[in-house]
């Protein structure tokens, strides 16, 4: 079992960044791959980022490359995404996700999820 809690969000205004970290329990951390999803009012939950066990590898949604950074601290069990050059159709509530094996971008294929925490972009 994972458990996990998302921190870092908050009101940021066009242009602006935020650190989001997400905690994870357990001592297993470092074998499973972890990503953000986002969902924002109304609309799907949509993948954001996801990184190996290792944090040898890394993934993009195209809405946020180059922006957006992932990164992990197994010794703290934390992931982290790094956001950069918000834009207001970055609004939305992110999640952390976790899974034990295999890589996918797809939210029903991770098995434990934090609660969110939300993220608001001002023009």
């Amino acid at each position: 079992q994972v458990q996990l809690v998302e921190s870092g969000g908050g009101l940021v205004q066009a242009g602006g960044s935020l650190r989001l970290s997400c905690l994870a329990s357990g001592r297993t951390f470092s074998s499973y791959v972890m990503a953000w999803f986002r969902q924002a009012p109304g609309k799907e939950r949509e993948f954001v980022a996801r990184i190996t066990g290792e944090g040898g590898s890394t993934v993009y949604s195209d809405s946020v490359l180059g922006r957006f950074t992932i990164s992990r601290d197994n010794a703290k069990n934390t992931v982290f995404l790094q956001m950069n050059g918000l834009k207001v159709a970055d609004t939305a509530v992110y999640y952390c996700a976790a899974r034990g094996t295999g890589w996918s971008s797809r939210p029903g294929d991770y098995g434990y999820w934090g609660l969110g925490t939300q993220v608001t972009v001002a023009s």
